[in-house]
């Protein structure tokens, strides 16, 4: 099988295509003449170079491809330059989308999230799920909640949606340097305990993109994750396996003032804080659950367990 992975020198898509590569397929890795392709070192794959919004450069790249795996995104809740966001996460995703249209691509996995849904207010959804929300908790949900409207309106290409909950792995840029943190000793307190994540290791959401390409109904959602666990319950598990203390609660009356005084300062200078406004929504007021009942049955997927993932962080 020929693919084409956008994105592929990113977190979800350097894994990905270590993985189709062990599978045998043949691989072209669609990214930026600037890109760092460090975590594609080893990998023998085809490169095309292009901007996710280049639509002629990304139909050049598809030609001859059996499957389209779209993961390029511009993932960060904060301060961030909305713009940009909306330019690669709702422009890109429409130029991939005629590109794939124009080189007559059989199938496209859409790699997007449970964001989509929207604050289901700890209430565990599954794909059926009608958006409540009205607003947008930041522009990053609001753009993949638009990318998403895209997908699902695009009728002329067989396109499965994959969303995953929270990914986690040995060199995910999110969420290990806070381990790595805590790892040395450094992380003595914490916000937000009892925030309930969802989990997946981005090789078992790997796993489950490729199950959708054979088992994967069109036009369909399939949610990934392994399950939930607040993040309390995450540290429990770090802490049994290293023997390091888990951080202690951070008051929430502080963190959120914290948070309404760095918020300003880092907008002003374009600092990223440790903590600002929109991080504070998300730890203490959002709440997105989800059931991956659908993906285990129908595309047979079969993850570790979030506990087995956590524990894989500090082996």
């Amino acid at each position: 099988m020929r693919t084409l992975v956008t994105g592929a020198n990113g977190f979800t898509g350097s894994h990905l295509v270590k993985a189709l590569l062990n599978r045998g397929d043949s691989v072209v890795g669609f990214v930026r003449k600037s890109s760092n392709l460090d975590r594609l070192s080893n990998c023998n794959i085809d490169y095309a170079y292009g901007d996710i919004t280049d639509q002629a450069a990304l139909t050049k790249a598809m030609q001859g491809v059996d499957v389209v795996f779209h993961t390029a995104a511009y993932v960060e809740l904060g301060i961030v330059n909305a713009a940009e966001m909306e330019r690669v996460n709702v422009e890109g995703t429409r130029a991939v989308l005629e590109a794939a249209k124009a080189a007559h691509v059989p199938k496209m996995i859409y790699c997007s999230t449970i964001g989509i849904f929207g604050d289901t207010q700890g209430k565990a959804i599954d794909e059926t799920f009608q958006r409540t929300q009205k607003d947008f908790s930041s522009a990053y949900d609001r753009t993949k909640y638009q990318a998403q409207q895209l997908v699902d309106q695009t009728k002329e290409l067989s396109i499965v949606s994959v969303m995953p909950s929270g990914i986690f792995g040995s060199d995910d840029p999110h969420f290990k340097p806070v381990l790595n943190a805590f790892l040395n000793g450094r992380l003595k307190v914490w916000a937000g305990g009892e925030r309930v994540t969802g989990i997946v290791h981005v090789d078992d959401l790997a796993e489950a993109m490729i199950l959708a390409v054979d088992r994967g109904k069109s036009g369909d959602y399939y949610i990934i994750s392994a399950g939930d666990m607040t993040t309390r319950e995450m540290f429990e598990v770090f802490s049994r396996e290293t023997g390091i203390s888990a951080p202690r609660e951070a008051p929430k009356p502080l963190v959120r003032l914290v948070a309404s005084i760095l918020d300003p300062i880092g907008r002003i200078s374009g600092w990223q804080p440790p903590i600002d406004k929109e991080r504070a929504h998300y730890v203490y007021d959002r709440c997105v659950r989800v059931d991956a009942t659908k993906a285990r049955q129908e595309l047979g997927w079969n993850p570790r367990s979030p506990e087995a993932t956590l524990k894989s962080l500090v082996s």
